[in-house]
C-alpha cells in the first residue's frame, strides 16, 4: 500500500500552521455557506396549531385577569375625573363641553339616580380626543357607568397581549418566546392597572404596538422582494447581486401605511407618541438599509436614497398628520369647541390657511404651553430616572373598609387600594435584559435587540426633557411591551444556541423557568394590591417593599 507522498514530506510537515488551521486542530469549522435570501427573510419554524392557539390563550388569561371585576371600585379614580367625562361629552356634543366641579359632578355619576350635569360649553383640554373617543365607544355601549368607561381599555390591554405573542413569534421567529412576552405582559401589574383604568396611556401603547408589528411586516415582505431578484447559482443558493440590491423598487407598501395611521392615532391620543413617529421613522430607514447591504450594495444609504426613502417617509409622516387632524373632525363641525372660531375674520400673514386649521394650531400652541409648563407638585410624581426601578408608584385609590363592611374580616381596619405599580420582579429582571440588549445591538449588530431598544427608547427617552415637569411612573406602561420583549429575548438567550449540548440546555432552563416562576409569584402576590381587593392593614404594609411605594 503506498503512502500519500503529502505525509512524509518533511516540507510539509514543517510548514507553520495559519489561523484557521490552527482553529480546525481544535473543533471549529467553517460557517457554512447561507442563502442570502434566508439572511434577509429568516424562515419561520414549522406551521403548527400553537401558531395561534398559544396566543390566544395567552390573551384569554390576560382578559380574564382584566375584566375581573372591572367595574370595582365603584367609583371616578385619579384622572377619571377628566378622560371619562370628556368622553362622554364628545360622544353627545363631538367635542368636550362643561362640567360642574369635580366634588360635585363624580358624586352625581354614582348617584342613583343618575345626575348628567354637563354644558354644552365648549372648555380647554390638555390632550387631543382620539383616546377619549375609544373610551366613549365604552360608554356608549355599557353606559356612563365605572364598567362602561373602563371597558375599552380592558379591551384593548387583552388584544395588546395577543398582538404582543404575535409580534415576539415574527421577531424571534419563535412561537414560544412569542407567547412567553404575552404572557409577560399580561402578567404585568402597571399593564394590568391600566388596563383598568379609564386613562389614555393605555390607548397610546396600544396603537404604538399595531404600528410597530405593522412595521415588522412591511420589512419582511420589503426584505422578500429583494430576495426574490437575487441570482441563483448552480448550487441552489442566492447570492448578493449590486445591481439588483441598487435598483429594485420597494413597491407598494400598505403596512407601512397601517402604521402611519396607527401612529398618528397614538399621537392624536397623546403628544409623546410624536416622538415615537419620529423614531419609529428612523428605524424603518435603517432597516431598509440594512437589507440592501445584505443584498449586496457596496453604498446602501444611497441605494435608499434613490428607491425607497420618499416613498417611505410619505407613508409615514404625512399620514400621520392627515390622521391627526382628522381625528379632530367632531371639533371641526361645532360651533362650540373651545377656540373652535377663533381664527375667523383674522387677518395676518397666514391668513391663507383656512381658518378652523388656524384656529386648531391656536389651541394646539395653548395646549403645548399648557404642557411643558405643568410644574404644580403632585405626591406621586417622580423622576423619569425612578421608573425602570419602579421606585415611585402611583396610588390611583385607596380605601379603608371597616370591620364587617366591603370584605374586611379582621379586627381592624383592612386595605382597599389600586397602585399602578408594574410588577417588580419583572421590571427589575428587564433592567438586567436592557442591558444584555445593548451588548447583542453594538457589538454583535443584532437588528432584534436594537428593534426593542428602539421601541424603549422612544417611550421612555422623550420624558428626560421634561424632568422638572409634573410626570408620573405610569406614562412607561408605553414601552411596557418592549421591556417583556427584553426580558424574553434574554431567557432564549439563557435557553442557549440550538445545537447546544444538554447540560448547556438543561441549566439554562432550570434558570430561566425559575426566573420565570419568580415574577409569575411575584405578581400573584401583588395582585390585590392592582385590583383593588380587600386585604388585612398588615397584609398590604407586607407589600410595601420599598418606603417609597407608601
Amino acid at each position: 500500500m503506498t503512502r500519500s507522498p503529502l505525509v512524509e514530506d518533511p516540507r510539509i510537515l514543517a510548514a507553520p500552521l495559519n489561523w484557521q488551521d490552527r482553529l480546525r486542530r481544535h473543533g471549529c469549522t467553517a460557517r457554512p455557506a447561507t442563502d442570502v435570501r434566508e439572511r434577509l427573510v429568516p424562515p419561520f419554524p414549522k406551521r403548527s396549531v400553537w401558531d395561534w392557539l398559544g396566543p390566544l390563550l395567552v390573551a384569554a388569561l390576560a382578559g380574564v385577569i382584566r375584566f375581573w371585576h372591572l367595574g370595582r371600585p365603584r367609583a371616578v379614580i385619579f384622572d377619571e375625573t377628566f378622560y371619562a367625562k370628556d368622553a362622554w361629552s364628545l360622544l353627545r356634543l363631538g367635542y368636550e363641553g362643561t362640567w360642574p366641579d369635580r366634588k360635585i359632578a363624580d358624586p352625581q355619576l354614582l348617584a342613583d339616580p343618575q345626575v348628567i350635569s354637563l354644558s354644552d360649553t365648549g372648555t380647554f383640554v390638555a390632550h387631543p380626543p382620539t383616546g377619549k373617543w375609544v373610551i366613549a365607544l365604552g360608554e356608549w355601549m355599557f353606559g356612563l357607568t365605572p364598567f362602561g368607561w373602563r371597558f375599552m381599555t380592558a379591551a384593548l390591554g387583552t388584544l395588546s397581549v395577543l398582538m404582543l405573542c404575535r409580534v415576539g413569534r415574527r421577531l424571534f421567529r419563535s412561537t414560544f418566546l412569542g407567547c412567553l412576552a404575552g404572557a409577560l405582559l399580561a402578567l404585568d401589574g402597571l399593564h394590568v392597572v391600566m388596563s383598568r383604568t379609564a386613562l389614555l396611556d393605555l390607548v397610546v401603547m396600544f396603537f404604538v404596538l399595531a404600528a410597530f408589528g405593522c412595521l415588522l411586516i412591511d420589512r419582511d415582505h420589503a426584505r422578500a422582494r429583494l430576495a426574490a431578484v437575487l441570482p441563483v447559482g448552480a448550487d441552489g443558493r442566492a447570492r448578493p447581486d449590486e445591481h439588483a440590491a441598487d435598483h429594485t423598487g420597494t413597491g407598494p407598501r400598505p403596512w407601512r401605511l397601517a402604521a402611519g395611521v396607527l401612529l398618528g392615532l397614538a399621537a392624536s391620543t397623546k403628544w409623546n407618541g410624536l416622538y415615537v413617529l419620529v423614531f419609529f421613522t428612523a428605524l424603518t430607514v435603517l432597516w431598509d438599509v440594512g437589507s440592501r447591504r445584505v443584498a449586496g450594495s457596496r453604498r446602501p444609504y444611497l441605494a435608499v436614497l434613490n428607491k425607497g426613502l420618499g416613498w417611505s417617509l410619505l407613508s409615514l409622516v404625512p399620514v400621520a398628520v392627515l390622521t391627526y387632524l382628522a381625528t379632530w373632525t367632531g371639533w371641526f363641525l361645532s360651533d362650540d369647541g373651545y377656540g373652535r372660531h377663533w381664527a375667523d375674520g383674522r387677518g395676518g400673514t397666514w391668513s391663507w390657511i383656512p381658518a378652523p386649521l388656524r384656529s386648531l394650531w391656536h389651541y394646539e400652541h395653548a395646549v403645548y404651553e399648557f404642557n411643558v409648563g405643568l410644574h404644580t407638585p403632585h405626591k406621586y410624581q417622580s423622576n423619569p430616572w425612578s421608573w425602570l426601578v419602579q421606585g415611585r408608584p402611583v396610588l390611583f385609590d385607596y380605601q379603608s373598609p371597616k370591620p364587617g363592611q366591603d370584605g374586611c374580616r379582621t379586627a381592624v381596619d383592612c386595605s382597599q387600594t389600586v397602585l399602578a405599580l408594574g410588577t417588580p420582579l419583572l421590571w427589575w429582571s428587564a433592567c438586567g435584559a436592557l442591558a444584555y440588549l445593548l451588548f447583542r445591538w453594538a457589538l454583535r449588530r443584532d437588528w432584534r435587540a436594537g428593534a426593542i431598544l428602539c421601541g424603549v427608547g422612544a417611550g421612555y427617552l422623550p420624558w428626560f426633557l421634561y424632568q422638572d415637569r409634573t410626570i408620573f411612573s405610569f406614562y412607561a406602561v408605553v414601552f411596557v411591551p418592549y421591556l417583556c420583549l427584553a426580558v424574553a429575548m434574554t431567557v432564549g438567550a439563557m435557553l442557549g444556541p440550538p445545537g447546544s449540548d444538554l447540560r448547556r440546555r438543561t441549566l439554562g432552563a432550570v434558570a430561566a423557568g425559575t426566573l420565570v416562576l419568580l415574577i409569575v409569584w411575584n405578581f400573584i402576590w401583588f395582585f390585590p394590591l392592582y385590583t383593588g381587593v380587600t386585604i388585612p392593614y398588615a397584609d398590604w404594609h407586607a407589600r410595601m417593599w420599598l418606603d417609597t411605594w407608601i
